[in-house]
């Protein structure tokens, strides 16, 4: 039986907690401001707004708030350009067509009554956002927010505010309970405040060595204590370096998962410049890490 359903609001009596319980269930370890910022998301029905650099475990969290609620997780990838057909509805206009044919030939002349037809609900094409309003329970994630342009974010604003969307030919379609939202920047540019406001906010950090060593050996458990301490301290290491793009936990998870793939079970210099291209996707960074005395970072680790 699930912990939460509509109205979610009403139901949750187990607290942050609990909820962190739950989130930990699933193979996600969240701390206290963000076990918080997740039950007061759940029980004021406020989005939360989820920033921080890529691979810190923003989009994961859906995931698994998806899982503890027992509901179906719907997600709105942005993108440059996007506009509010490609994320709300749009009309499938080849069966329109096809059905103005099949009702031509069958002689049907009431123009009315064919427009009735042609712009009902069996022909309108839900995109993620109206799915979500339609869909309970269920999650939505609206990832990488900051790749929208403003005028996309307005919309957002306006739809998160009501949980409600309006289809002049239909009327207004309102969300019987709201979704459960996230949404996701990794700060390529800074989001309206408008938007924030509406939001709870939390702010992702990369994690310390033994929050971060946890969550590799909860995702990848096969792989070997010695392995998985090895590699979180070099990616640690690398952390602290100036590279293009830091590696995120997602880069360590998948650079474990991958020497384990290899059959290793611990971690040498050599090893690890040969898989470089498992944590770390720029060749600048390569070199700058190929620069460092891995060594010495896995020795001091106790290899």
């Amino acid at each position: 039986m699930c912990w939460l359903r509509p109205g979610w609001s009403d139901s949750v009596t187990a607290g942050p907690d609990e909820l962190r319980a739950r989130l930990e269930k699933t193979g996600y370890l969240v701390d206290d401001g963000l076990a918080i910022a997740c039950f007061l998301a759940l029980k004021l029905h406020r989005p939360i707004f989820c920033e921080g650099d890529a691979g810190t475990g923003k989009t994961a969290l859906a995931s698994a708030l998806a899982q503890v609620l027992d509901a179906p997780l719907i997600r709105l990838q942005c993108y440059e350009g996007i506009d509010a057909s490609q994320a709300l509805y749009d009309w499938d206009f080849p069966r329109q067509l096809l059905h103005l044919r099949a009702a031509e030939a069958a002689g049907v002349g009431d123009a009315g009554r064919l427009e009735s037809e042609l712009y009902s609900r069996r022909f309108l094409i839900a995109r993620p956002l109206l799915q979500a309003l339609e869909t309970q329970p269920s999650v939505l994630l609206v990832d990488e927010v900051d790749r929208a342009d403003d005028e996309f974010e307005a919309f957002l604003l306006e739809l998160l505010s009501e949980y409600t969307v309006t289809v002049p030919e239909l009327g207004t379609l309102r969300a019987s309970s709201p979704p459960v939202v996230v949404l996701t920047s990794n700060r390529t540019r800074e989001v309206h405040d408008a938007l924030k406001r509406r939001c709870l906010y939390h702010w992702f950090e990369h994690p310390g060595f033994e929050r971060e060593l946890a969550i590799v050996r909860r995702r990848q458990p096969q792989v070997t204590e010695r392995l998985a301490a090895q590699v979180t301290a070099v990616v640690q290491t690398l952390r602290t370096q100036e590279l293009l793009k830091p590696p995120g936990v997602a880069e360590t998870i998948d650079w474990a998962e991958a020497l384990d793939a290899l059959g290793a079970t611990e971690l040498d210099a050599e090893l690890a410049v040969a898989t470089l291209g498992s944590v770390l996707k720029y060749r600048e960074d390569a070199e700058r890490a190929r620069s460092l005395d891995l060594s010495a970072i896995l020795a001091a680790r106790g290899a």
